[in-house]
């Protein structure tokens, strides 16, 4: 299948590692122009670095932080100066911290809120002109499985990231007509350092070892194993593609059938 993305510019954001280095590599390799953001020049060069190797392309990267509004307005100049235009942009932001409703002031509350929902308003505000002015676009919205059903001691990510996808339903219905789609998408547990994280805790919590956790999860996971970033990078640049002509307002999980809400 031909993507139609050779030569198209995609921004993905926190794209030094993880799930976002996963996609830009995708994009990549389907031959498109990436722009990486992260807070890190040393992992962005690694990441770039990696992308090259995998694909022939390098990607360009840009360094800011995503709750500073003047990095993510520098990372648009930067891209639209360096490819043109943009024509896909890719909204990721790693997981506010883990934890319950009464371990958290306001001033986490407002970081959360600014890393994984106010910088994905920002940055769908500063690229729209530039997609209407290409005659269309592709939006995408990387959250949590917890939009689907919220996961435990993550009430944070709980909170903030349904707040991602009533926004990207209702701007699937504000840009149709521009011809811009709007999707979400989210991860159960995918082999990241995030899910590292997560697992560390709740081994720490219960006393038990890491692998031991993982074991008692892959139980629950239908296709027994965590999910490779690629397999959501895959699905993230099939979306953002123009092989995707009639899918927006939808929100899809990558999460091995681990999910067993609607």
């Amino acid at each position: 299948m031909d993507l139609g993305l050779k030569n198209k510019t995609a921004i993905v954001l926190a794209s030094s590692d993880g799930l976002g280095k996963a996609i830009a590599t995708e994009f990549a390799m389907e031959g498109a122009n990436v722009m990486l953001f992260s807070s890190s020049e040393v992992k962005l060069k690694a990441a770039a670095d990696d992308i090259e190797i995998l694909s022939g392309r390098r990607p360009l990267y840009c360094v800011g932080d995503l709750r500073k509004p003047e990095d993510l307005s520098r990372l648009v100049e930067e891209t639209v100066k360096a490819y043109g235009s943009i024509y896909a942009l890719v909204n990721n932001a790693g997981g506010p911290p883990a934890g319950t409703f009464e371990q958290f002031e306001d001033d986490v509350w407002q970081n959360a809120f600014e890393l994984t929902l106010l910088s994905y308003v920002r940055m769908i505000r500063l690229v729209l002109p530039h997609m209407r002015a290409g005659g269309g676009g592709r939006i995408l919205n990387s959250t949590s499985s917890s939009v689907k059903q919220v996961l435990e001691n993550l009430i944070l990510s709980n909170t903030f990231r349904n707040g991602v996808v009533g926004l990207s339903k209702s701007l699937s219905q504000e840009l149709g007509a521009d011809g811009i789609l709007v999707n979400v998408i989210g991860p159960g547990r995918i082999g990241t350092s995030r899910i590292t994280y997560l697992d560390q805790i709740r081994a720490d919590r219960m006393n038990v070892s890491v692998e031991e956790i993982e074991r008692e999860t892959f139980k629950n996971i239908p296709l027994g194993r965590y999910g490779k970033p690629s397999e959501y990078g895959k699905l993230a640049v099939f979306l953002c593609s123009e092989a995707n002509t009639y899918i927006t307002g939808q929100t899809v999980l990558v999460d091995g059938g681990l999910t067993k809400a609607l």
